[in-house]
C-alpha cells in the first residue's frame, strides 16, 4: 500500500474509532497500518542517515 493511503486510512479509522468506535477487524487493520508506517518511516530515517557526510576541518568523514 502507498505511503499516503496508508497515511489516509490510519487517519480515518482514528476518526471513526473518535466517533463511533471500531470493530475488533478495524482495530486490527489500524495497529497492522500504524506498524506499517513505522517501518517505512524507520527504513526512510536510516536511508537519510546513511547519506549525511560530515566533514570536519580538511578530513572528511563519513557516517
Amino acid at each position: 500500500m502507498e505511503f499516503e493511503k496508508i497515511i489516509a486510512r490510519i487517519n480515518e479509522l482514528s476518526r471513526k474509532n473518535k466517533t463511533v468506535g471500531l470493530t475488533d477487524a478495524e482495530t486490527t487493520e489500524r495497529n497492522e497500518l500504524r506498524q506499517q508506517y513505522l517501518n517505512n518511516f524507520k527504513r526512510n530515517f536510516r536511508q537519510q542517515l546513511d547519506n549525511i557526510t560530515v566533514v570536519d576541518g580538511e578530513d572528511e568523514v563519513k557516517r
